[in-house]
């Protein structure tokens, strides 16, 4: 069975390692440092063993401009899956080098021609962060219904969402840069999560939350697999199958099925968002 390959969970390849990215396409084989190991793996990216690329970013703009090639690069796999993160922050001190989020938006027409059918475009609003702003709570959840309308114009119905997770390395950035979060007790989020829904419903989107069960249970929402090897499968040119089985090496409430991600935490992303998990690196 041909393999599933992301570009990245770990680190923003499009945005900041474009060329990474386009060298690695174009030699068809990747060396990958492995999470919390000293151990580097290959992996064969030749399009005969690739079912579908993964690409996740918050910035397409490398691959739009076809810069080092990227675009062209892409056109050998068979399919390519874009996972577009918009989130309402872009330029903000929580997201400073993430595009502002009219940007972000104009960058979705040009990208849905590089997909092919919109079923190829998840867009992320993920995650949704609460702060204070002069003791008073602000949050980038209001901007839901200006996405909402966007994406819905152009035919994409799938949108992806979850409340921030405040991990140790998170918290400590935070503190470090002097953000007062806050972090809403369950029944707020989930009448945040209703509320979503109902816009999601107003304007015929589907709406997939992200490893919080208790949120995906409610009414209009469904548990998301990001890497949903059944979806692949379907919207596959040859209807090729993929893995169906779930990834063992994501947390626990994940329900992505199997893929081998190229990315690596070594490649510190200069992204800088607040709230991340990973190992941005802060300037």
């Amino acid at each position: 069975m041909k393999k599933v390959i992301s570009a990245s969970r770990r680190t923003d390849l499009v945005a900041f390692y474009p060329q990474w990215l386009a060298e690695v396409l174009t030699a068809e084989e990747a060396v990958v440092l492995l999470p919390g190991k000293k151990i580097k793996r290959k992996v064969n990216l030749s399009p005969d063993e690739v079912h579908t690329l993964v690409l996740w970013s918050k910035n397409f703009e490398p691959l739009l401009s076809n810069r080092f090639e990227l675009r062209n690069l892409i056109k050998k796999y068979a399919q390519v899956y874009f996972h577009f993160t918009i989130t309402g922050l872009g330029g903000t001190f929580l997201e400073r080098f993430a595009p502002s989020p009219e940007k972000a938006l104009n960058q979705l027409p040009e990208l849905l021609e590089v997909a092919g059918q919109a079923e190829r475009i998840s867009v992320r609003f993920d995650p949704i962060i609460f702060w204070y702003e002069n003791e008073q709570v602000k949050s980038n959840w209001t901007f839901f219904p200006t996405l909402a309308q966007r994406i819905s114009s152009l035919g994409i119905e799938t949108v992806r969402f979850s409340f921030t997770q405040w991990y140790r390395k998170a918290v400590k950035r935070a503190e470090k840069a002097k953000l007062k979060f806050y972090d809403p007790p369950l029944e707020e989020k989930k009448k945040i999560a209703s509320e979503l829904a109902e816009i999601a419903r107003a304007f015929h989107l589907r709406l997939w939350c992200c490893s919080q069960a208790e949120i995906a249970a409610l009414p209009g929402i469904s548990p998301s697999a990001c890497i949903d090897g059944q979806l692949l499968s379907r919207i596959h040119p040859e209807h090729e199958l993929a893995s169906p089985i779930k990834d063992k090496s994501q947390r626990k409430d994940c329900l992505c099925t199997e893929s081998i991600d190229i990315g690596s935490y070594a490649q510190s992303c200069p992204g800088a968002c607040l709230y991340c998990y990973a190992n941005p690196r802060l300037a």
